[in-house]
């Protein structure tokens, strides 16, 4: 698949099947991720694979969209790891990155996907924070469900013109 495909076909996978990921999977997923973009070079993003069933389900009976992590094999948990930051207030932009490299990287690997926030939901970040035994100074971000799906939603087209303005903010009403 190339990478316009990837793009413009993935979307967000809720079911999974039970077969967990190879290691070879991980693998390409994880350089896939740390190839992102990312401010000064910095590379704050640490990633904690979830594959211990009870951990996983503790993970996903938070006040998160409980689906997915329940049904996938392996989580990803994406932090960033501020302490030796010099522009501390890029990590989002950069594991924002990262993610979206995973989630690309699994779509052309035929896998897929699912991004849940932790961050800005402090009480999120805290049980987690606590669960993995994650430093104060490294921020737990989202929850990445990864897997072999299911089914793969239909691609949508979110094409739209009336958002591309040159120049200049030009207020478009709507239709």
């Amino acid at each position: 698949m190339d990478c316009f495909e990837a793009i413009y076909t993935r979307r967000s996978v809720r079911q999974f099947t039970d077969e967990p990921l190879s290691e070879a999977q991980l693998e390409s997923l994880f350089r896939a991720a740390m190839a992102a973009t990312n401010s000064g070079n910095q590379q704050p993003w640490r990633f904690i694979v979830i594959d211990k069933p009870t951990l996983r389900d503790t993970i996903g009976s938070l006040e998160l969209e409980r689906g997915p992590y329940l049904v996938s094999p392996q989580l990803v948990v994406v932090c960033a790891d501020i302490g030796s930051m010099r522009w501390k207030m890029h990590w989002l932009a950069d594991c924002g990155a990262a993610i979206q490299n995973m989630l690309l990287a699994a779509q052309a690997l035929g896998l897929g996907g699912v991004w849940q926030e932790l961050y800005p939901y402090h009480q999120r970040v805290a049980k987690v924070r606590e669960l993995l035994g994650i430093p104060t100074t490294v921020y737990p971000m989202a929850v990445v469900a990864i897997g072999h799906p299911e089914n793969q939603p239909e691609p949508a087209d979110r094409y739209d013109t009336k958002k591309i303005m040159k120049n200049k903010w030009i207020m478009n009403t709507p239709d």
